[in-house]
């Protein structure tokens, strides 16, 4: 396994047949998950080469466009501009929705608040507010730590709160550089998938921040299981992968696997949500 650039790369070698080699690229969100599967598939599979790249879910829906990838992992739906591209090369896709996400608002551990309205983040994120001062009475200037526009969970996060990002917003390649920026940032604040949280981030010297939709409403957490499961969460959303038609029949013994009691297990096990 590999980490290159914001990128993690996993290629799990068997045999050359061209029918059994899967290409997975896509959502950064989805790619240790991805992994995850992919090692434990093998090990029951093992006549199967099987390779997976982050980058982001733009990329991978590019890379299905291009023909480079059996499987894009999305954490956001095909916008019009794309699904008129596949109509346009005839491409027929199938959409497999297989987790459930939430999106994780991240700030130091020592920050000041344990929680935020939705109408107050959306004035942060959008710069409307430069400095934490209305927010937290501290006169520190607000940082950013984001993701790039190819990125599902940048899309995500800008269409739940109708805006578009400050232009001072930091983009970074994945979630390990934003967790790495908050942790060493006071003033900072950054979004990661829950997932990576449970799996990766409950050790560091982060806090996540609850969500309230309104002023005076109750906060919840995005590591909340149940709070999840009976959709209270507001930045919680589906995980997608889009598979070319074409490719169904050398990818659905892997998308079986996924959708088995042992696949649903690594799902919940990464800090991920199945809704049933």
């Amino acid at each position: 396994m590999k980490y290159l650039s914001g990128i993690f790369v996993l290629l799990l070698l068997g045999c050359s047949n061209n029918d059994k080699s899967i290409k997975v690229k896509g959502s950064d969100t989805e790619v240790n998950l991805a992994v995850n599967l992919a090692e434990h598939f093998y090990k029951i599979n093992d006549d199967f080469s099987v390779a997976i790249s982050g980058g982001g879910s733009g990329l991978g829906i590019a890379s299905l466009l291009n023909g480079q990838a059996d499987i894009a992992n999305s954490s956001r739906p095909l916008n019009d501009e794309e699904d008129s591209l596949f109509r346009v090369k005839g491409i027929d896709i199938k959409t497999v929705v297989f987790a459930e996400d939430a999106t994780a608002f991240i700030v130091q551990k020592d920050f000041p608040l344990d929680s935020i309205d939705v109408a107050t983040l959306t004035k942060v994120l959008s710069g409307e507010y430069k400095n934490w001062k209305p927010v937290t009475g501290q006169d520190v200037v607000i940082n950013i730590y984001g993701r790039q526009s190819n990125s599902g969970t940048q899309s995500f996060v800008r269409k739940k709160l109708k805006i578009e990002f400050s232009r001072d917003a930091k983009e970074m390649n994945g979630n390990a550089q934003i967790m790495e920026g908050v942790k060493m940032d006071v003033s900072g604040i950054g979004y990661v998938g829950a997932g990576y949280i449970m799996q990766d981030g409950t050790n560091q010297p982060i806090k996540v921040l609850k969500i309230s939709r309104e002023q005076g409403e109750a906060a919840v957490s995005p590591l909340d299981e149940a709070a999840i499961v009976a959709k209270k969460y507001y930045f919680q959303r589906p995980l997608y992968q889009f598979i070319p038609i074409k490719s169904w029949d050398k990818v659905s013994a892997f998308i079986n696997f996924e959708k088995s009691p042992a696949g649903r297990k690594l799902i919940q096990a990464s800090g991920y949500y199945i809704l049933d």
